[in-house]
């Protein structure tokens, strides 16, 4: 017990000393990991790195290194030039096209990093080519992720469901996947409004309002921030580079890389191979293909955020090794009062999956509600869709998957903003997921 206290203070310690030193949180947590798991717990070095997230590593590595390519040889900006066609130049539907497109590629079974992995980096670069807030692009991205997901052949709702059968408890996996559906919409609602939407509404590509045309002298304004002065936004920041030629014809080079774009998208969802091994793969053989033009490649990758997300993740895993989060959920069993008892089981997934992985924290949870849910004064289906809104909304955490990959997918001068204000929105999910999710789906009653 005592270890496991000294473990959750570690944690604390470690986010503040990278937010008043201004040093990658990363570097501490593997500092903290090592201390703390060779002095406190007595682990040996293979065990430390037994928590090391190596597919997590080759993901962020992989989609940030094909998709550094893909910008440096025009791939990614002939896409946009074609993104802006399809909606007729309409910029305030451009997020919300990702958002669908990102659900229903996890509603059909793409695992939810996969799909961000996939079009973080198009949303992205769409962003700040036509002036949208990263955060409003990133967020809607995301959320598209978690809304398909829980789709009865989603792999979210695929294993809440086979979780909640094995577990004999009642389900309805189409309120499951409805609910956690309507419920991200409505968040991008607020996402949008927050986060400069409004703007976008009157604005259009094509006829001079926007800044898709070559300028060389411009230099687009980016903010992260709210509109709402009260927000909990970043400062804002400046691109310093001037905008490039819009590229709108194919190449050799852009043939080959949008062929290798297909292939992952293909080969994630119809063959479930890895996407971290597969874009890695088809980085190298575009390298092999073209090296004079790609070398620079490798610089581009997003280094300090795999060094920020690897290290978290591996401190993260020390404490589920050590028991700390079983710890936690064994605490609530001691709670007397099934719809607080619920509450703080929806706030343990919220917590602990903005820092782990969702998949694991589903998988978990919904056992541990068992006992709650078997003496009939909790309904079982509400806080199941509670707990998997919970645990899943908070993905927009830099420090969980889909959260990181939209910070590597961030143009480098405002990466660091959107860190910060990912950081902030994710760690606000925490408490307000929870809240309306328990409010809505558990204390009527009525599920």
């Amino acid at each position: 017990m005592a270890g496991q206290i000294v473990s959750i203070v570690v944690l604390v310690l470690i986010v503040l000393l990278a937010t008043l030193r201004s040093v990658n949180m990363g570097a501490i947590a593997f500092l903290g990991a090592f201390l703390l798991g060779t002095l406190v717990f007595g682990e040996s070095e293979d065990d430390l790195f037994s928590g090391f997230p190596g597919d997590l590593f080759v993901v962020l590595v992989g989609v940030t290194l094909l998709f550094a390519i893909a910008k440096a040889n025009g791939t990614v900006d002939w896409l946009i030039h074609m993104g802006v066609r399809a909606v007729r130049g309409r910029i305030a539907l451009i997020p919300w096209v990702m958002f669908l497109v990102t659900g229903l590629l996890t509603s059909v079974g793409a695992v939810v990093p996969g799909a961000v992995a996939i079009m973080a980096p198009v949303g992205m670069t769409f962003a700040v080519r036509h002036r949208i807030n990263p955060m409003l692009m990133g967020l809607l991205i995301i959320n598209g992720g978690s809304a398909g997901g829980f789709s009865p052949i989603g792999v979210f709702g695929v294993i809440t469901n086979g979780v909640v059968e094995r577990s004999d408890l009642p389900g309805n996996p189409a309120l499951l996947w409805l609910g956690s559906f309507l419920f991200n919409v409505l968040l991008s609602l607020v996402v949008f409004v927050l986060f400069g939407g409004r703007d976008l509404l009157h604005r259009r590509a094509e006829d001079g309002t926007d800044d898709s045309a070559p300028a060389p002298e411009a230099e687009p304004e980016v903010d992260v921030r709210p509109e709402s002065t009260g927000g909990g936004g970043a400062a804002t920041a400046t691109r310093t580079a001037p905008a490039a030629v819009e590229v709108t014809t194919l190449n050799a080079q852009r043939v080959v890389t949008l062929t290798g774009l297909v292939v992952l998208v293909a080969g994630a969802l119809a063959f479930d191979i890895d996407v971290g091994l597969l874009a890695l793969s088809i980085a190298t053989v575009i390298c092999v293909l073209f090296p004079r033009e790609t070398k620079a490649g490798v610089a581009q990758v997003a280094w300090p955020t795999v060094l920020l997300i690897c290290g978290v993740v591996t401190y993260v895993a020390l404490l589920e090794r050590q028991g700390t989060i079983d710890m936690l959920g064994d605490s609530v069993a001691d709670i007397g009062v099934p719809l607080l008892a619920a509450f703080v089981i929806c706030l343990i997934g919220a917590a602990v999956s903005a820092f782990a992985s969702t998949t694991g924290i589903l998988g978990a949870l919904i056992p541990l509600a068992v006992p709650f849910l078997l003496t009939g004064q909790v309904g079982a289906v509400g806080l199941i869709v509670a707990l998997a809104i919970s645990s899943s909304v908070v993905d927009s955490s830099p420090f969980s998957t889909s959260g990181a990959l939209t910070v590597a997918s961030t143009p480098e001068d405002v990466r660091d903003r959107v860190f910060r204000g990912l950081m902030i929105w994710g760690m606000s999910m925490i408490i307000v997921a929870p809240v309306l999710a328990w409010m809505i789906f558990v204390l009527p009653g009525w599920l």
